[in-house]
């Protein structure tokens, strides 16, 4: 299903940042908050934290991911 014109926009504005919301990133990846966590704690995703704990997702993780599982390298989760 392709996406709205607003949100494709929202969809590019979030990648074009270098940090993400963990929020953005379990949209981006359609999987849940918890998901977004447990792939950082993982090592599937890279993270940092931001103040005092806030998590904010590397984009460039984002990318790596979509990108290995579309190869069919990423072994299921």
């Amino acid at each position: 299903m392709p996406l709205t014109e607003d949100a494709s926009r929202t969809v590019t504005n979030t990648m074009e940042r270098t940090l993400v919301r963990v929020g953005e990133a379990a949209e981006l990846l359609s999987v849940s908050r918890w998901t977004i966590y447990r792939w950082v704690d993982e090592g599937r995703l890279r993270g940092t934290k931001i103040g005092k704990g806030s998590l904010r997702i590397f984009r460039q993780s984002i990318v790596d991911l979509i990108e290995s599982n579309e190869s069919g390298s990423f072994s299921t989760f």
